[in-house]
């Protein structure tokens, strides 16, 4: 099975995070990062991960804007889908990571095969998510700036979950 992770980082956070979850999936990982790739090689894998910070009033980062077309036109029928996203939970409690859940949405609408990872909610405060449904997160949560202790131990876990559906 090829894996590819779609991924778009402003900071540096969101790369990082991309790297370890391939790291810790040990499989044959290839990293995309939409700040200088696009789609047009999705074709190509059997499973994708996609992973976005949320940013200002839960917002696409604007690599995922300047993609976000072509998004949307994707069939994703034979794809196996994860999810990963980024936020600030303390700063911006009423969308934390709401651009993960705006991904998710696009991804249930393009026709997604399977969508793996769903995660708890709980050692999280905030009051609102677009990434909430049937009270889980759609895919894994990071928050660098406030539980970033807890990063690695949340990467380890997800992709021990999820390793075996992609």
């Amino acid at each position: 099975m090829s894996i590819a992770i779609y991924y778009a980082s402003s900071t540096g956070n969101t790369r990082e995070v991309a790297q370890k979850i391939a790291e810790k999936l040990s499989k044959d990982v290839e990293l995309i990062d939409l700040g200088s790739n696009d789609f047009s090689e999705i074709d190509k894998y059997d499973s994708v991960i996609f992973g976005t910070p949320t940013w200002g009033d839960g917002n696409l980062q604007d690599d995922w804007e300047e993609n976000w077309q072509e998004f949307e036109k994707l069939d994703l029928s034979s794809k196996t889908v994860a999810l990963f996203g980024l936020g600030d939970q303390d700063s911006y409690g009423d969308y934390f990571v709401n651009a993960m859940g705006t991904i998710y949405e696009q991804a249930v609408k393009n026709g997604a095969k399977k969508i793996v990872g769903f995660t708890s909610t709980d050692g999280y405060d905030f009051s609102e998510s677009k990434a909430v449904v049937d009270n889980q997160f759609v895919g894994l949560v990071i928050d660098e700036d406030n539980q970033s202790e807890l990063t690695d131990e949340r990467i380890a876990a997800w992709c021990d979950a999820i390793r075996d559906s992609l």
